[in-house]
């Protein structure tokens, strides 16, 4: 009887632990957490405009629809045997 008398001892001070308020539910400062965000949306920024340039870059480099450009696709010309 005196194991069951200790474990509901135990487990009532547990909850009486975990009902508390205190400190350490107040949670983390608002800080830590603007912090993070502005480092995320920066990373993010930094991403995009990476992005951006390399679509950039490579959109400059399609030729003009209509344009047959340095050879065209090697097909037929049409005159020919």
């Amino acid at each position: 009887m005196s194991v069951i008398a200790y474990l509901h001892t135990a487990l009532v001070i547990r909850l009486n632990e975990l009902r508390r308020g205190g400190e350490r539910d107040r949670g983390d400062s608002p800080v830590p957490t603007a912090v993070i965000i502005i480092g995320l949306a920066a990373a993010a920024i930094a991403v995009t405009v990476a992005v951006s340039g390399s679509v950039d870059d490579w959109l400059q480099e399609l030729p003009e629809p209509g344009d047959a450009g340095d050879g065209g696709d090697g097909g037929d010309t049409g005159g020919g045997s």
